[in-house]
């Protein structure tokens, strides 16, 4: 039952995000549009990684054995897309930072908390990506934790900088 709820909490997310950005925040330039197409697949992408964390959580507690059988079947194929999800979703995620930066830098101003909140998400993700790839390359109790602390810790701030009004 719960897991209808994480799921429906998704598309919620996901369908929000897509009207905020394409009804609230539209604009004349096609390239800061196409900045907004970037930002939108790496939202996907990125809450499929952070998904990750509760299906392992889902897993370490119930207490159905079928459904721990059939979560392990499905993490094991979504850890072997976990690092690729994550290149791609940076990549866009630079691009649009970019893109934003520059286009919608100048016309609102550098100090504007849309663009330092960006700014901040980005320093996030590269945390986020540092502590992944230590991880990747020796796991320990300590590294996991700060890995997924990072990845919610931008998960909270790209989330705030999304809804932060320009």
């Amino acid at each position: 039952m719960a897991y209808y709820i994480w799921i429906s909490l998704n598309a919620i997310l996901i369908i929000s995000t897509m009207i905020y950005i394409w009804i609230f925040r539209t604009h004349d330039s096609q390239i800061v549009t196409l900045g907004q197409i970037f930002a939108q697949i790496a939202i996907i992408l990125f809450l499929v990684n952070v998904n990750m964390y509760f299906i392992f959580l889902v897993i370490r507690r119930t207490k159905v054995r079928k459904m721990k059988i059939t979560l392990a079947k499905i993490s094991r194929q979504m850890m072997k897309s976990h690092i690729k999800i994550a290149v791609v979703g940076t990549i866009l995620i630079v691009f649009h930072g970019g893109t934003m930066l520059v286009k919608l830098g100048e016309v609102i101003g550098y100090l504007n908390p849309k663009i330092m909140s960006g700014i901040l998400a980005i320093l996030c993700l590269a945390v986020t990506l540092f502590a992944g790839y230590l991880r990747h390359k020796k796991s320990s109790g300590f590294r996991r934790k700060f890995h997924y602390t990072a990845a919610f810790l931008f998960t909270f701030v790209f989330l705030l900088h999304v809804f932060l009004p320009i």
